[in-house]
């Protein structure tokens, strides 16, 4: 792991407890300062911090806090507060596949 992806993680660990704390405002620096650097360095942003990050304010997202989250249709989707929506596939292991 090079030293962007190592202050990408340690950015994510750093969002993730300031929003906890309830720090807003220095979440969405980190958040915003994690892409900047994976941007710079073309490195992806690992899921985990994709998929709690709201594309549009880039606010760290907390269920039931500043997030709804919804099952439809073998979809997870997330609302943020912002009103901004994201979609991500999920596979239902009990039922068997539709064909």
């Amino acid at each position: 792991m090079g030293i962007a992806a190592e202050r990408i993680e340690r950015l994510h660990d750093l969002a993730r407890a300031a929003a906890a704390d309830g720090d807003d405002d220095r979440a969405r620096y980190y958040v915003r300062l994690a892409r900047r650097i994976a941007e710079r360095n073309r490195l992806r942003l690992p899921r985990s911090f994709r998929r709690f990050t709201c594309d549009e304010c880039d606010r760290y997202l907390r269920p039931g806090k500043n997030a709804r989250v919804r099952l439809q249709d073998g979809r997870v989707v997330v609302t943020c507060d912002c009103g901004a929506h994201a979609r991500y596939p999920y596979r239902d292991r009990e039922q068997p596949d539709r064909d």
